[in-house]
């Protein structure tokens, strides 16, 4: 049973993309979600991520995702990124039965040196094909699928599941 009124955890990932691939990162076998299998970089949203800074508005915060994600990369793959775009959004219930809506973005990678946190133990640079060659978190294949049909066609489409 799932408490209506529960808060959400906000999660925001990031496809980088960098002459025509995608990085995807391998999590570490000790962590608590999905070990061991391929992802993109992201992280949770913490009301510190926001509260110490100064407002744009008299009440807002803007550029709050944005921000986020800018942190993560960072934090997990040890690179500054621009041009931050929209792919695709998903809610799933953790094993804690907290709720967390995920944004997932897109953005191109500020140099090339990358730096892997502890949580993440591999990388790699993989077209859209290439990715079907690694395990990864169900749903990132079609994401990748999303973002690639966006970027060589402009086109944006809605999430759906491969067969």
């Amino acid at each position: 049973m799932y408490n209506k009124n529960l808060v959400h955890y906000i999660v925001a990932t990031c496809i980088l993309v960098s002459k025509g691939k995608f990085l995807i990162v391998k999590r570490a076998d000790w962590e608590k979600a999905f070990p061991g299998k391929w992802t993109v970089p992201g992280g949770k949203l913490e009301v510190l991520d926001y509260v110490l800074r100064k407002k744009d508005t008299s009440d807002h915060w803007y550029n709050v995702l944005e921000d986020l994600i800018k942190r993560e990369v960072r934090e997990e793959v040890g690179l500054d990124i621009k041009n931050i775009g929209y792919v695709t959004s998903m809610v799933y219930i953790r094993s804690d039965k907290i709720p967390t809506m995920i944004m997932s973005l897109w953005a191109e990678p500020i140099g090339e040196n990358i730096k892997l946190c502890n949580a993440l133990t591999d990388y790699k640079w993989v077209n859209l094909e290439e990715s079907k060659n690694y395990e990864l978190i169900e749903g990132i294949y079609e994401e990748l699928e999303m973002l690639d049909k966006k970027l060589k066609k402009g086109n944006v489409v809605e999430w759906k599941k491969n067969p």
